[in-house]
């Protein structure tokens, strides 16, 4: 429920942070929230506090290792990662994707993973992360509809 009421936020954010500028913004972009705010909603929580993100302050994208992340503040920059919130973090992505982007089956309870563009990727069996490899903007995009139906999903069964 904490992750649906953000992804609302941040979509309704997205309006009025245009009409603020005097844009009027697009269709598109009313309806699909970007890469980073689905993978905010997703994400929930920081991996230095546990706090849900957008709570505590602005969030702040950052690397760690090849995976790029949110925290919940710019003072988390100097915090140090927290196991179990990090384990949730990779729980919560898992459980969004649900499904292996390229053979479309349900992930096992032992997935495999890739991280592509800073994003990880579950799948369903290691032939599947050198098919993500070669086109991985195609399955990037499958993992945003994934995660999108998911968070749409939640907010209809509340």
């Amino acid at each position: 429920m904490k992750t649906v009421k953000l992804f609302c936020a941040v979509t309704l954010l997205m309006g009025v942070t245009a009409a603020v500028l005097g844009q009027q913004p697009a269709e598109d972009e009313q309806q699909q929230p970007t890469r980073d705010q689905i993978r905010t909603a997703v994400q929930g929580i920081c991996p230095v506090t546990g706090r849900k993100l957008g709570t505590h302050g602005d969030v702040v994208k950052v690397k760690i290792g090849e995976e790029e992340i949110f925290l919940c503040c710019k003072g988390c920059t100097s915090g140090k990662i927290a196991k179990e919130h990090w384990a949730t973090i990779h729980a919560n992505f898992a459980k969004a994707q649900g499904i292996c982007p390229v053979m479309k089956k349900a992930l096992p309870t032992s997935a495999k993973w890739t991280i592509v563009k800073g994003q990880i990727v579950y799948v369903c069996c290691p032939p599947c992360i050198k098919k993500i490899e070669a086109d991985p903007d195609t399955y990037l995009q499958k993992v945003d509809e994934l995660y999108r139906a998911s968070l749409s999903a939640a907010q209809k069964s509340q």
